[in-house]
């Protein structure tokens, strides 16, 4: 992780955003921190809106918890036949 001033920041801004997209950069103000620029070149708006909201992350943790289903209990919902057998077809047909 690169450290800078923000005075240094300011002055070479352009620096900065080529930096942080190999490595975060800590912008100091004061001896104190105060910004972390972060590189997300190659990502979608809306992909970077998304890493930042926490409610996004707190509703994906809450589905990770939920009890997934198997393929045959979803095609039995779905009201699908059995893996391996079609529908209309039958082991003496062929």
């Amino acid at each position: 992780m690169k450290v800078m001033g923000l005075r240094e920041a300011k002055q070479h801004l352009s620096g900065c955003v080529v930096r942080a997209q190999r490595e975060r950069v800590l912008i100091t103000k004061q001896g104190r921190p105060a910004a972390l620029m972060i590189g997300v070149e190659g990502h979608d708006l809306e992909d970077v809106l998304l890493m930042q909201n926490p409610r996004f992350w707190k509703m994906i943790e809450a589905r990770r918890a939920e009890p997934t289903l198997g393929i045959d209990e979803v095609r039995k919902r779905l009201g699908a036949p059995p893996r391996g057998r079609r529908r209309g077809s039958s082991a003496n047909s062929r």
